[in-house]
């Protein structure tokens, strides 16, 4: 975007980008540890254990922001991780490895959310949160170039792929629109979560997850047991009941 010019390139020091730093390392290790988790165990038990998240955000979030959630806030997460997990319930396969990769993600991306949060609210005027994520994209690409051909190197040659019966063109032009999807919903994803608290982003994370679900049921056409039905249900009435709860809370008084 910077070198079309839908986005004014901008002006960052050395202090802003050693403060970025330690994002760009929790963003990548999430993502690896995802993708980590992926290749272990079935989607559906990934995503149950990242249901998770909003548990690590409220965590994180007081012990960095000292956003302190109500006793009624805390409940009203539990049946969205519980239902959540219920709708993944009869697709999970347990294996330690994914589990612990999805449980890490869980951690290092809060801890961006988090992290991401404070340094938005210091209101840095050349520095918004579009360019804030793609300083963090760029940085987490040479973080993880290395480790990528380190592990990869030259199974991800033309002359491999096509060894092994790929269609080399096909497995470019799906890698190269991959690519652009991913970097778009973590985009709209980072600009939705400088408008709202980490724990509602996470909230809304779920929400997503259970969308994920859903749709690979219609999608792929897997039979849905009542228990399914009975999670995404119950999951829904929990970001419902969260949303209610939070419009209730008293604004803080003005200074």
């Amino acid at each position: 975007m910077w070198i079309t010019g839908i986005l004014r390139r901008p002006k960052i020091s050395g202090a802003q980008l050693f403060a970025i730093l330690p994002l760009a390392v929790v963003h990548t290790m999430g993502n690896l540890f995802t993708n980590m988790s992926l290749g272990k165990v079935a989607v559906s038990f990934t995503h149950t254990i990242k249901a998770m998240e909003p548990f690590f955000s409220v965590l994180l979030s007081a012990i960095f922001l000292g956003e302190l959630p109500t006793v009624w806030v805390i409940l009203s997460l539990l049946p969205i991780v519980g239902g959540v997990a219920l709708a993944s319930l009869t697709e999970a396969s347990f294996n330690w490895a994914g589990f612990w990769s999805a449980m890490a993600s869980n951690v290092t991306f809060q801890s961006r959310n988090v992290l991401s949060k404070k340094l938005m609210v210091k209101k840095e005027e050349s520095l918004d949160n579009i360019n804030l994520f793609s300083i963090i994209t760029v940085m987490s690409f040479f973080l993880l170039a290395p480790v990528a051909f380190l592990t990869e190197g030259i199974k991800i040659t033309p002359t491999v792929l096509q060894s092994a019966g790929l269609n080399v063109k096909q497995v470019l032009t799906r890698s190269l629109l991959a690519a652009l999807c991913f970097h778009a919903y973590q985009q709209v994803s980072y600009m939705i979560l400088a408008r709202v608290s980490p724990v509602t982003h996470s909230v809304g994370n779920c929400v997503k997850r259970v969308v994920v679900i859903v749709t690979s049921v219609l999608f792929f056409r897997t039979p849905v047991s009542p228990i399914n039905s009975l999670g995404t249900a119950i999951a829904l009435a929990g970001v419902f009941l969260y949303s209610q709860l939070k419009r209730l809370k008293p604004k803080p008084k003005a200074a």
